[in-house]
Formats: structure tokens, sequence, C-alpha cells
């Protein structure tokens, strides 16, 4: 935010409005496509741009399929949209990415988390401009690395693929 004039029908006075660049929401398909229209409503100046990541399930390693960003995020601030932070791969490298393009600070919004995922995190990234959004931390990951007790795949809930 920033600091600017702003000219009412009464008189003049200072305001605050979004500072350039503008924010960018980068939601993790397709999973982060079921918390856009709520982001977008908080800030509805912000450019919407995707990442598509996967997690492995033999190697738990995030995979990059598909990714839509300028080539140049300098100076922007950033929100990663992922409603499961697991194992903490695949934020951890969808962070590394947008540094990697310039970007300046990160709010990666979570709904749940794994106190093992965000370890593994905090571990990765310390000293980075980075924070973590959570609605609530689960108890634990399971042996196949799944949070308990969890929701089950969101990209799954989201689109009806489960019962």
């Amino acid at each position: 935010m920033e600091t600017e004039s702003i000219q009412t029908p009464v008189t003049s006075t200072e305001g605050v409005g979004l500072v350039k660049p503008t924010p960018l929401v980068v939601p993790i398909l397709r999973a982060g496509l079921g918390m856009l229209e709520g982001m977008t409503r908080l800030v509805p100046t912000a450019a919407v741009r995707f990442l598509g990541m996967a997690r492995n399930e033999e190697t738990l390693e995030a995979i990059t399929y598909a990714e839509r960003l300028p080539d140049d995020l300098t100076g922007r601030q950033v929100f990663v949209l992922d409603p499961m932070l697991a194992t903490g791969g695949t934020l951890r490298e969808a962070i590394k990415f947008l540094f990697a393009r310039g970007a300046a600070d990160i709010t990666c919004i979570c709904l749940l988390a794994a106190p093992e995922g965000l370890a593994a995190l905090q571990a990765e990234l310390d000293g980075r401009n980075v924070t973590i959004v959570l609605a609530s931390i689960d108890e634990k990951l399971d042996e196949k690395s799944y949070i308990v007790p969890g929701l089950g795949d969101a990209g799954d809930r989201l689109y009806g693929v489960v019962g």
C-alpha cells in the first residue's frame, strides 16, 4: 500500500492505494482454484496467473507441469494459494520458482497444514521474505505423507471425484 491524494466531491484528502506493480495471485492447480474467487474478492485489482504442480506419490517430490507466469516478477507481492501443506515440497518448489523470477515478497495461503511440512518449509526458506497463512494445523502426516485427520485430496473434493 502507498499513500495517495484523493479528490472527493467535497475536498482533497489522503488515502491508500496498491503500489505498482500490482499484487499477483497464483493458485497452484488444480486445488488452489477453489480459493481463487475469495482471494480476488479481497484484492480485486490483483493480477491472476497459474502454476501447475503435482506431487509424485512415490518420491513425494513436486513436479511442475504447467506455468502461466510473467518472466519478470521483480518487486511483485505474490499470493500463492494451495489448500493443503503436507510435506511442504510443493510450496517450497513454488516459492523457489517465484523468487527465481524476482518476486519480492510471497504470502502462502493454505487451509490445512501438517506440523512436519511447516517445519520443513521453515528450515528450507529461513531468511526469505515468506509469510504462511493457515486456517488450521492438523495432527501429523501418516506413512504415505497424507495429512491426518485431514480432508483428503482437496482437488478431488473440489471437483466431486470422491463421494
